[in-house]
């Protein structure tokens, strides 16, 4: 049989120039009219190569392997106790945690002093307890979510900030009280006992407490993967983050009790602000709820604005370290000098 001849005289079969074998991760793009022929065309994004002609996108949860040829599961991550964002918090509540400790250790010391009784030391242990549980919620907010953290961070992340705010609240409503009845009669105004105090302050706790169980009711607490929040327009850099089913506006709702108490403390601050400089725990109260304002102003857009990243959470513990720090350092437990002892 005679051998083919190609032109030029080649006896060797020519390279296809419309046929060439694609690579793997490649599909095969048919030219219309001719099927014998066809393009190589890559597989790319989140699309790996289903066979022949076709690409497919991988699953929500994972990505191409490097040829794409296949997907593989996409790396979970979620914050570490050795990363700066969780060292630098930790640092600072250990510090708080501390500063607060020595602050009950040394009422507790001087108990029974006139001092001590002056303050109003029953509101003062509340106040010290929310502090407390402020610089607590650092680590929930730092432990890797699941169904007890998540519940615990429902729980905690508010309740601190209530306690504080409520004790405060209690506290310059109280001497708003006494100034207003002193304008009219020489007689005590009602419910400025301790015990009442104290039945005043648990009440607007309550309140708090009550929200989150509601809330668990209706929406029960877990812990989710989100292949949403990193989903890169490179697969390489995607990840899936571990966090809390908590939304934005369900973590706004959950502060918004607290930030409800902030407000009215703050107004009975400024109601109080006139009393005579023998009375030096309102002004310093005053103070701590006008910075306090300010810095939940500056907190609510710095965390919508941040609610794409990772460590969304973050702002939110400095911004609770800060605030609570705030009160201790400017002086919310100094006494009453005269009049107020219950």
């Amino acid at each position: 049989t005679d051998e083919l001849q190609w032109p030029g005289g080649s006896q060797e079969v020519p390279s296809s120039i419309c046929s060439q074998p694609c690579r793997p991760g490649q599909r095969k793009k048919t030219v219309k009219g001719i099927p014998c022929c066809w393009h190589c065309e890559s597989c790319d994004g989140y699309q790996y190569q289903a066979d022949t002609y076709s690409c497919k996108m991988c699953r929500f949860d994972l990505r191409p392997n490097d040829n794409h040829t296949g997907c593989v599961p996409i790396p979970i991550v979620k914050l570490e106790w050795s990363s700066p964002w969780a060292v630098i918090p930790v640092l600072i509540a250990v510090l708080g945690i501390i500063a607060t400790l020595l602050v009950v250790v040394t009422f507790v010391r001087y108990n029974d002093t006139p001092i001590v009784k002056a303050s109003g030391r029953e509101l003062s242990y509340v106040l010290l307890t929310g502090i407390f549980l402020c610089y607590a919620t650092t680590f929930l907010m730092i432990s890797t979510p699941d169904v007890f953290v998540c519940s615990l961070r429902r729980i905690f992340l508010g309740l601190g900030m209530s306690i504080s705010y409520a004790a405060l609240l209690t506290k310059t409503n109280r001497i708003y009280r006494i100034f207003e009845q002193g304008k009219m009669s020489v007689s005590a105004p009602r419910f400025i006992s301790p015990a009442s105090q104290l039945v005043i302050t648990f009440s607007l706790i309550s309140v708090q407490l009550l929200g989150v169980c509601i809330w668990f009711g209706v929406d029960p607490s877990q812990a989710i993967i989100d292949y949403e929040d990193q989903r890169t327009a490179n697969p390489e850099m995607a990840r899936g983050v571990l966090k809390c089913d908590i939304s934005d506006l369900s973590l706004i709702c959950l502060l918004g009790y607290s930030m409800l108490l902030m407000v009215t403390c703050t107004v009975y601050a400024i109601k109080t602000r006139g009393v005579p400089e023998t009375f030096n725990e309102a002004k310093p109260i005053g103070f701590t709820m006008y910075t306090t304002c300010i810095v939940w102003l500056a907190f609510i857009p710095i965390f919508f604005g941040t609610s794409q990243s990772t460590e969304k959470d973050q702002p939110l513990v400095f911004v609770n370290v800060a605030t609570i720090h705030h009160k201790l350092q400017r002086g919310d437990y100094k006494t009453f000098r005269a009049g107020l002892s219950g």
